[in-house]
């Protein structure tokens, strides 16, 4: 379609005396179907990469999550560990210098027995 065909189908034609036979009309710029779906295409695209990002991120922040709980974990069995190992070194001192442990009598071998 040549540019002179184009703006003749665009025009209209109003057959009165003393008057322009030919009128404009403004043609409204549209997409076509194939327009609509690359678009429709590319914003799908668009939202799966940022729901893919999104995703990333949580599991990111979840692996920092377990290793923390894991060290949390190991810290808490040590700590039980040294209030064990805190508690008989107290218990050997409270007993060496108790009231029943002064009151004790030492011993000393008197023989042997032969046969």
């Amino acid at each position: 379609m040549t540019y002179s065909h184009s703006l003749a189908a665009s025009r209209q034609r109003y057959a009165a005396n003393n008057q322009n036979t030919t009128s404009f009309r403004a043609k409204e710029a549209t997409l076509g179907p194939i327009s609509n779906t690359i678009i429709l295409i590319v914003l799908a695209c668009v939202l799966g990469l940022l729901y893919l990002t999104q995703v990333t991120k949580t599991n990111a922040y979840g692996y920092k999550i377990n290793a923390l709980t894991a060290q949390s974990t190991e810290l808490q069995q040590e700590h039980d560990e040294l209030e064990v190992a805190a508690a008989r070194l107290q218990a050997l001192e409270r007993v060496k210098s108790s009231q029943v442990a002064k009151q004790l009598v030492t011993t000393a071998p008197s023989g042997t027995l032969s046969n």
